[in-house]
């Protein structure tokens, strides 16, 4: 049996503002009304596939769970990571939760914000390697590249290897994103492969791997497995040992040292989606090499991507070319489509400057809904919050804060200080500061409240709970 191995904690920087790291891209509907890791999941399912072992962060793991279940699908299990440590700590405690279950177990392991759009092609490169990975080898996939990318890693096949092989090539190195003349030279040379990040191998041949090239990390794995905890139907890694493994990726830790490695070449389309171009180059261009989303008005532009993520607000583009510019509540990205890779520069310096928006959104999403800060002032701020049907706040309390509470629509019940009653549309209450309350909604429809907020301090952190559906502290 293949087990997919679906990797979804990182943050996505490079295509803020639209992926931030509260909310990052692979949740986001980039190209379609699928997120990346919806798409990616349902890629990976099929006859022959076990259900997804997804390894992600805690903040994330109610999003995960909504997501799949809106396409239909639940994860085998979901594996908690205390701290982000890159790919290989996570790629090892899958490993060794699927060898534990089964002996003979296969690992697909694929990044959950990568677009691949044919299933069936690139199933059929799965399904080609398979003999490699029963025998024991690992097998990482490599893309024929279109171009000389430098935003990408490369792979160096070995010599007598083809780049169009429908079977597992023996590989000659690994090769960081190098500048621009080094990757004209190695399109130009034609056994140079773009590194997928995407591997099959079995569990036990991948643990193995690790206890060999890696045996410092064999240790705090298993015991952050062991000494894992159940939460609501995840698994949460023991804080303490996982805290001793490295921050390091799966290619440094272990595929850069085996002997035991082959590449699969794959000559379909295939985009990590790891820069604006990168979503410009996927959307489909029209005629005039515009892609554009949302209320956008654009007068003699040309290779562009011109995107408004705001209901009411219109982008207007005039006389633009190779640009790109992102529209979204809080926050308005312009740069040129070749700069697009600076992104992350922009994001680092936002962050030094302790910007809000360069990790935060205005709506930030919870287990319960989400909400969304609609004006903010001395003392006051004004919410949006909504409420998936069936359910519920934590039971809570602020110490520096009182809150008006109006429902615009649905039906919420409202408990303050052990008082319960119903609120219907145009009904009120006042939560004073100090006051143990929840916030429901009974009824099978979106229940959307608005919330206006007074006090000294307005911050998040400001929450006593006692009691909790989600188990959060």
């Amino acid at each position: 049996m293949i087990y997919p191995v679906l990797l979804c904690g990182g943050s996505g920087t490079r295509l803020w503002p639209l992926s931030r790291q509260s909310f990052p891209k692979q949740f986001a509907q980039l190209l379609s009304e699928e997120s990346l890791f919806q798409a990616s999941a349902r890629r990976l399912s099929g006859p022959g596939l076990a259900p997804p072992l997804v390894v992600t962060s805690d903040q994330f793991r109610f999003i995960v769970r909504e997501q799949l279940e809106a396409i239909g699908l639940a994860a085998a299990a979901t594996l908690i990571e205390p701290d982000p440590r890159n790919t290989a700590p996570a790629i090892l405690c899958a490993a060794l939760w699927l060898h534990e279950r089964d002996p003979d177990a296969l690992m697909l392991v694929a990044p959950s914000d990568h677009v691949i759009p044919d299933q069936t092609d690139f199933l059929r490169a799965v399904e080609a390697v398979l003999p490699a990975a029963r025998a024991g080898q690992l097998v990482t996939f490599g893309i024929t590249p279109s171009r000389a990318e430098t935003g990408y890693g490369y792979l160096e096949l070995a010599a007598g290897s083809s780049p169009a092989a429908a079977l597992p090539q023996p590989l000659s190195r690994f090769i960081e994103k190098p500048g621009p003349a080094e990757a004209e030279a190695m399109l130009a040379a034609g056994n140079f492969l773009w590194n997928a990040g995407i591997f099959l191998f079995s569990a036990a041949a991948i643990i193995a791997a690790f206890e060999r090239h890696a045996p410092d990390m064999a240790g705090p794995a298993g015991e952050a497995l062991r000494q894992s905890s159940k939460d609501l139907g995840f698994t949460r890694m023991a804080v303490s040992s996982w805290m001793k493994l490295p921050n390091i990726s799966i290619d440094y830790a272990i595929m850069e040292k085996a002997s035991n490695l082959v590449v699969m070449p794959y000559g379909g389309a295939w985009s990590d989606l790891g820069s604006w171009d990168a979503v410009w180059q996927e959307s489909g261009p029209d005629p005039l090499g515009n892609v554009m989303s949302g209320k956008v008005l654009a007068l003699d532009c040309r290779q562009s991507l011109l995107r408004s993520e705001v209901d009411g607000l219109e982008l207007v583009a005039i006389g633009l070319d190779g640009i790109v510019a992102v529209a979204t509540p809080d926050a308005v990205l312009v740069a040129r489509k070749s700069e697009a890779q600076r992104v992350k520069e922009a994001v680092d310096l936002l962050k030094a400057r302790k910007v809000k928006q360069a990790t935060e959104f205005s709506r930030d999403h919870r287990p319960w809904g989400w909400f969304e800060s609609l004006a903010i002032g001395p003392r006051f701020q004004v919410k949006r919050i909504v409420v998936k049907p069936g359910a519920a706040l934590s039971l809570q309390s602020h110490l520096h804060r009182s809150e008006h509470w109006v429902v615009v629509q649905g039906t919420a019940r409202v408990t303050v200080d052990g008082e319960v009653r119903l609120l219907a549309e145009n009904e009120s209450t006042y939560i004073r500061q100090g006051a143990i309350h929840r916030m429901e909604n009974p009824g099978e429809t979106p229940m959307i409240m608005i919330e206006v907020q007074t006090g000294s301090y307005l911050g998040e952190d400001d929450i006593i709970r006692y009691d909790d559906a989600y188990a959060r502290d």
